[in-house]
């Protein structure tokens, strides 16, 4: 069976508890269609097939002893900002080109004690600083569906792997749209839980009060499954919430008729692309015709949230961008003429461009009589959106909207403009504003074939109601199912 890398998770899982196949077989699978196809894409950073294929040995005694998991043999790929012990963890940067951590994160050690294949690192927007992938210092990733265009950020690598069946599945991280933005663009699944949900520790900081770790699927069953396994308190995370979840598979291929979809005035008042437009109809109908009723809604302060996005995140990257320094590990310049000098000139030339930018965005804004202007302001209207969805939740159940403005658009379009590539994000930023979980569906092509896909968002802790809701989407709909022709 030597497309096995096409296959869903829960395809193989089926057939591994079949003892039809082996771990070992779709690794196999997979590693071959990572040198078939890799150089076009450059979606990985870090491949250890040697580490790969031990993985899935150790996976198939599992299965034959009855030790088995759920998703065990199953190979993933993680972004390149969560920690793995003893194997590269670059962030996409310069500055940590060399850097192997001496433990792991919370989900990566998640992944090993389920016995998955951990395949390697994907290919990331520097410490997740970028909506195309772009800005890694390993350079750009492609869009497996057009070469020549962006597959979105900063997880662009993590959604092209699964898109170009690289992987089964991945995780990326997100902070302002980096795992539903590259979702919509590349044609697969891509679920951004509720911050706190996930364990953030080992995931290298970008804007802590923002970033959340979640998964790519080809559909989601297997997103479902993913969340069972990384969801969950933890002690080593302080802003892990002591939350019980339930298994989301159940939710699956339950009815929905009688729910409430909210589409709010702010998010299709912005839609000017036609392609766009025509894929969010059509995904409605989908719904209606499950039984969905539909309400209208107003977010009156969502028009700020980019400009207050542009403040919190760059103040947090300002702080926690401060350790990288030349002292204790990470990249340090040669050729230096005491301490300050190797401060300086270290970070001058480990970290990229649009990194750089973002840090003294953020050092100014809270800067001595700035931050009253800026931060303070920017925290009240971060407040005001959460308050706007809690009020609009009271009318539904999820709310229903685009994930961007229009399909991927081509590498180097946007790099001289950063006004313009901030605003790929404009449906997304909300979200990890307020904190809510949201999921990116595939929801058809343009007419020049590009992926477009729509965004669920719901109330915080309920990602039940999205697994159900996209269930119901994906079993009357094929969008999921489609490849791009590698």
């Amino acid at each position: 069976m030597s497309n096995l890398f096409n296959k869903s998770a829960h395809e193989l899982i089926g057939l591994l508890n079949q003892k039809q196949i082996t771990s070992v077989e779709i690794t196999e699978s997979v590693l071959d269609r990572i040198d078939n196809v890799e150089s076009q894409v450059h979606a990985i950073v870090t491949l250890d097939a040697e580490s790969a294929m031990e993985s899935a040995r150790r996976a198939d005694e599992m299965l034959a002893k009855g030790e088995s998991r759920t998703l065990t043999g199953i190979p993933i790929i993680i972004k390149d900002n969560m920690c793995f012990k003893g194997h590269r963890t670059s962030c996409g940067s310069r500055i940590l080109e060399n850097f192997k951590p001496p433990y792991s994160a919370t989900v990566v050690q998640k992944i090993q004690d389920e016995g998955m294949v951990i395949l390697g690192s994907a290919n990331m927007d520097e410490f997740a600083m970028g909506s195309s992938t772009e800005t890694s210092y390993w350079g750009p990733t492609r869009n497996p569906w057009r070469l020549e265009c962006t597959p979105g950020g900063s997880s662009g690598g993590s959604a092209a792997c699964v898109a170009a069946c690289e992987s089964i599945v991945s995780l990326g991280s997100d902070t302002g749209g980096s795992i539903r933005l590259p979702a919509s663009f590349c044609g697969v699944t891509g679920f951004k839980p509720t911050y706190g949900a996930v364990s953030r520790f080992g995931l290298v900081a970008y804007a802590s009060s923002l970033d959340q770790i979640g998964p790519f699927g080809r559909d989601v069953n297997d997103i479902a499954l993913a969340l069972n396994l990384i969801c969950g308190h933890d002690p080593m995370d302080s802003t892990s919430a002591p939350v019980e979840h339930p298994d989301f598979t159940t939710f699956l291929n339950k009815s929905v008729k009688g729910m409430t979809l909210g589409a709010p005035s702010q998010f299709f008042d912005k839609i000017e692309n036609k392609d766009v437009e025509n894929v969010l109809v059509e995904a409605r109908r989908v719904f209606e015709d499950l039984g969905v009723k539909f309400v209208e809604l107003s977010l009156p302060h969502l028009d700020y949230g980019i400009a207050a996005y542009y403040i919190i995140a760059p103040c947090e990257a300002s702080s926690n961008l401060a350790r990288y320094d030349g002292v204790k590990y990470g990249y340090r310049a040669k050729n230096i003429d005491g301490m300050i000098d190797m401060y300086c000139k270290s970070r001058a030339d480990g970290f990229g461009d649009e990194t750089k930018r973002r840090i003294m965005l953020g050092t100014y804004a809270l800067s001595s009589g700035y931050y009253d202007a800026y931060y303070l302001k920017a925290a009240k209207i971060r407040t005001l959106i959460t308050q706007d969805f809690k009020k609009a939740f009271e009318s539904c159940d999820a709310i229903f909207c685009p994930t961007a403005p229009a399909p991927a658009f081509r590498l180097g379009e946007k790099t001289d403009d950063p006004m313009q590539m901030y605003l790929t994000d404009v449906f997304t930023i909300p979200v990890n504003m307020a904190g809510l979980p949201g999921v990116s569906l595939p929801g058809g092509l343009s007419l020049d074939g590009l992926p477009i896909g729509f965004q669920l968002i719901s109330s915080h802790f309920q990602e039940s109601r999205l697994i159900q809701l996209s269930s119901a989407f994906q079993s009357h709909t094929a969008h999921h199912l489609a490849r791009p022709a590698l």
